[in-house]
């Protein structure tokens, strides 16, 4: 592993330029009478965003205020695929003895989400934890490299994010994801678990679906579908959210790079494609227009560009063969701290979190979504601060870290 390097973003005026070029030639589909998001993305919606990022919105505004943040680049290697150069966050509370904490992203997402809560983590206080937060760009995501060959899937990912918390010193830390940082999750606290990952916590605590030999009693708990309303709704509703919004997960687990080539040739197509996942996954979130741009820029702007990160579903489900994104990975008595958001789509009965886990902290918030660290930055810091605080079920877990 090299030593870290200073980064700073800037991307070029003709990088800029051209992506201006771009939304100046761009040609919009048709659309029905009253269809509204029945159909996908609203075209007064995208045109009004179009032109916005075209004659409005300020990336070197975005790139300034993105630039106040500690950022860093370090090689890391990992086993079979060689050195990636990685880009990483890496905030520090002011308080010495600030648990470490490793928080990881994913699509479509990256590692801005974690800027708000950033001062409510690091902010130290004689009432409440404080934490030094690290949030890397996973390989193929923003400003990291992509890795070159086939077969980099969750133990790859989990390699390197462990392997960066290791380059700085931080060979105990907690563990903090949603969506494909959680998914990553499993895979860190299965490999490092306990050694080094003393916890952790969820906001998305989804598993595989229980069966007769992986959990009995969760298992007839789900026979019980048929006169239990609470098993019945979550299982429907999340079967009618893989029916109604998954199509995006299957193009990009069985063919990412046919879509990569409109992913990186056109703004407008990526755009739309972003700004649905956005708008559904969200609880009613009120996007402003320039934060979906400076969200959809930094995809766009990004090292591999914004068709590298979609090969994560083709990795993780094996093209497409496999349903199962956590294979290779069991439960672990680390522990977990889950959170439940009311607009995150993918809402599981609560108790099939114990599949994951050692679960030792539930929580359940009246707002927020997919993107709880965007969303619902407070409720989101809160939880950690309860789970690692005096008197919380994960306090002392990395010793001599923080006892204020």
């Amino acid at each position: 592993m090299s030593s870290p390097q200073p980064f700073k973003l800037n991307v070029s005026d003709a990088d800029l330029d051209l992506l201006h070029k771009k939304l100046e030639l761009a040609r919009f589909p048709d659309e029905l009478q009253g269809a509204g998001w029945d159909y996908g993305v609203p075209l007064a919606d995208v045109k009004r965003l179009v032109a916005r990022w075209k004659d409005g919105f300020d990336w070197r505004k975005s790139e300034a205020e993105i630039n106040k943040l500690d950022m860093y680049m370090r090689d890391i290697d990992v086993d079979d695929f060689g050195s990636l150069n990685i880009h990483y966050l890496h905030q520090k509370s002011e308080r010495p003895n600030a648990i470490p904490l490793l928080f990881v992203h994913g699509w479509p997402g990256h590692f801005l989400e974690v800027r708000k809560l950033i001062p409510h983590l690091t902010s130290s206080s004689p009432d409440h934890p404080s934490f030094h937060v690290v949030a890397p760009s996973l390989p193929g995501f923003g400003f990291s490299e992509a890795p070159h060959k086939p077969g980099f899937a969750g133990f790859q990912y989990a390699e390197v994010v462990h392997k960066l918390m290791l380059s700085l010193g931080y060979n105990e830390y907690v563990y903090q994801g949603g969506d494909f940082g959680h998914t990553i999750g499993v895979f860190v606290v299965n490999k490092y678990g306990n050694t080094h990952v003393k916890a952790w916590h969820s906001n998305m605590p989804v598993y595989r679906i229980p069966t007769f030999f992986s959990n009995p009693l969760l298992f007839l708990e789900l026979l019980t579908m048929p006169f239990n309303k609470y098993i019945r709704d979550k299982v429907q509703n999340s079967l009618q959210i893989r029916k109604k919004e998954f199509g995006y997960f299957m193009v990009q687990s069985t063919k990412p790079q046919t879509i990569g080539y409109s992913f990186a040739d056109s703004p407008v197509g990526f755009l739309a494609w972003i700004y649905e996942k956005l708008v559904k996954a969200s609880d009613n979130y009120p996007w402003t227009d320039d934060e979906v741009l400076e969200w959809i820029s930094i995809y766009w702007h990004s090292r591999a560009g914004p068709a590298a990160s979609a090969r994560i579903y083709y990795e993780l489900t094996h093209g497409g063969e496999s349903s199962d994104l956590f294979e290779g990975t069991t439960w672990t008595s680390v522990p977990l701290g889950v959170a439940h958001f009311p607009g995150e789509p993918i809402s599981l009965p609560k108790s099939w979190a114990h599949m994951i886990g050692k679960v030792v902290q539930e929580s359940f918030h009246e707002k927020g979504g997919h993107f709880a660290a965007f969303e619902a930055p407070e409720a989101l810091a809160g939880d950690l601060r309860k789970m690692f605080g005096k008197g919380g079920p994960a306090y002392g877990v990395v010793p001599g870290k923080d006892g204020y």
